[in-house]
């Protein structure tokens, strides 16, 4: 979907202050760890996916969105899922106090104290084998779909219509719009080269961009 999520190449947002990464800390308040571990721990339940996750962050208001820093939106997304996964009322959320008991099925998969270092190393293996070969090789000029789906998508809008170099195939891995329907399938995914006169124009600098991008989103060029 189009949201304020997707800013890539907009104008009017202002500098980025990156923190040093030598420096910057994990968490900037103790509320932002919580909340980590909160959405780490519901994910676990098994009843949506990262990319139902992303999604539930997206589909929040976009002026809710910018508004928020990083971990709020994450928060905005775990309340949405809570709520949309009948996990929470919306009396639950508001009072703070639970209502009933959770089911059987649920408690059983309920991320334990012991398991906590395991899930964060391990996370949740994207790879996953496609159906047939990949349709394109390095070297290949593709262009992307000029697609703007109502759901989730991880090709970006400043691409979309746009002609590039296939610079490598990386494998298949977990189609993001599928997975964000709960449908979990391995699609060929390839690291795209674009020229940035050909996204931004001929005053852009002259240099590149690679992008990550599924087969899915892609066709021959010319």
């Amino acid at each position: 979907m189009n949201g304020a999520h997707d800013l890539g190449g907009m104008h009017g947002f202002g500098a980025i202050n990156a923190e040093p990464e030598a420096t910057e800390p994990v968490f900037h308040a103790d509320w932002e760890r919580r909340v980590f571990g909160m959405v780490r721990a519901a994910g676990a339940l098994g009843k949506w996916t990262s990319d139902m996750s992303r999604h539930a962050r997206e589909r929040q208001h976009p002026v809710d969105y910018l508004r928020h820093t990083y971990y709020e939106n994450w928060l905005a997304g775990l309340e949405k899922q809570l709520l949309e996964s009948g996990l929470l009322t919306a009396e639950e959320l508001r009072t703070h106090k639970a209502g009933g008991k959770a089911d059987d099925a649920t408690r059983q998969r309920v991320l334990t104290t012991s398991d906590v270092p395991r899930v964060l190393v391990q996370g949740s293996p994207a790879t996953l084998p496609a159906e047939g070969p990949p349709r394109f090789q390095p070297g290949q000029r593709v262009r992307a779909f000029n697609r703007h789906p109502p759901g989730h998508t991880r090709a970006p809008r400043y691409v979309r219509g746009r002609t590039g170099t296939i610079h490598e195939h990386r494998g298949a891995h977990v189609l993001p719009d599928l997975s964000a329907q709960g449908i979990r399938a391995g699609h060929h995914l390839y690291s795209v080269r674009f020229e940035a006169a050909e996204l931004w124009g001929d005053s852009a600098a002259r240099d590149c961009v690679y992008v990550d991008l599924w087969e899915d989103y892609l066709e021959p060029a010319g």
